[in-house]
């Protein structure tokens, strides 16, 4: 059950910095955590927020060194690692981050877009950058298009000169698709996913997908790989809300795998974070935040809300195509005694 709370300020201990939230966006993620349907669980009680938020540093503990100062303006990647240390959520009025976490970001980017910086926009750049390495020229096969990181997969992919055949649910979402710069898109409402990738990329199939769905569409993705083929897959849309077992999973074919060498694997932002270096982390954050400012990848605007209607954003958060991403958003002249959280 979720509640508002106050509480005492927390103190910045070493390497750490005390944030003043600004905003802070209400993901489906932190959802599933406070629901027990995510692959961690804080330690309840606890609060919410497990992912990223914008806030100016209000004070630094001892041993941070020199890279940032009192009252700059940061990103804050709470992604907890798995394994990992304890999770401070976000969905409060201060909160301690270790400053290697913390990215400072330019006054002309909002607080919409700062505080969704360092969880989709990096999914996205990690996705095509790192865990595949998709070459210009390459096809790229990626499920639910439409969703916020598939957007921003065509965006980055544009810039990059990657070809993306994309896949959406529904006929009208495929104009959407074209105009962010989609080089295909599929709908699979009317249309037979392998024999238009066939269509569109020889009957070899692609070498690179990602897939955000699983179940049945994520088994046609991996049909669709050319041999030797990788897919990488970062969500099971397909299985939200199910409890029949055989709906959580993806019907994959041994002798495809194991006579085409086809791989499929995961991909979770929280293993990232628990295995890269602080510098790979900050230098990913980096480029996200050069990308995102330059105006090659858009972050739509979210939808704000106070801290006290934090019912009605987490119902806004789950309501069907709800379409922007829903922010609790704090006034800057709150009482520094002590702080609100839920």
């Amino acid at each position: 059950m979720l509640r508002l709370e106050s509480r005492p300020v927390p103190t910045a201990g070493a390497g750490q910095a005390l944030i003043r939230v600004q905003a802070t966006p209400v993901h489906a993620s932190d959802l599933h955590v406070v629901r027990g349907r995510y692959g961690f669980s804080p330690g309840f009680p606890a609060v919410g927020g497990y992912m990223e938020c914008v806030g100016r540093i209000e004070a630094l503990g001892p041993q941070t060194g020199g890279r940032l100062r009192i009252g700059e303006r940061v990103v804050v990647a709470a992604v907890p690692a798995v394994p990992g240390p304890r999770v401070a959520g976000t969905w409060q009025e201060y909160l301690v981050a270790d400053t290697h976490r913390l990215l400072p970001v330019p006054g002309r980017l909002s607080d919409s877009s700062a505080c969704q910086l360092a969880v989709n926009p990096l999914t996205a750049l990690l996705l095509v950058n790192r865990e595949l390495d998709v070459q210009p020229g390459e096809w790229l096969l990626q499920t639910a298009a439409g969703s916020t990181v598939g957007r921003l997969v065509v965006q980055l992919a544009g810039h990059l000169g990657i070809r993306t055949i994309n896949v959406v649910r529904r006929r009208d979402a495929v104009a959407e698709i074209k105009a962010l710069g989609g080089d295909e898109v599929i709908c699979t409402e009317d249309e037979d996913l392998l024999q238009r990738v066939t269509e569109i990329a020889g009957p070899a199939g692609v070498r690179k997908a990602v897939d955000c769905v699983a179940g049945h569409l994520g088994a046609q993705v991996s049909q669709a790989l050319a041999p030797g083929g990788e897919a990488v897959v970062y969500g099971a849309l397909s299985t939200h809300r199910q409890t029949d077992p055989a709906a959580l999973t993806i019907p994959l074919s041994a002798r495809s795998l194991i006579y085409e060498t086809k791989v499929v694997r995961g991909f979770w932002l929280n293993r990232w974070f628990g295995a890269a270096s602080p510098a790979d982390v900050l230098d990913a954050l980096c480029e996200v935040r050069t990308l995102v400012t330059d105006g090659v990848l858009s972050i739509p605007q979210g939808r704000p809300f106070p801290l006290e209607d934090f019912a009605e954003a987490v119902s806004f958060a789950e309501a069907p195509a709800h379409g922007a991403k829903p922010l609790f958003v704090f006034d800057d002249g709150r009482d520094r005694d002590e702080e609100g959280s839920v």
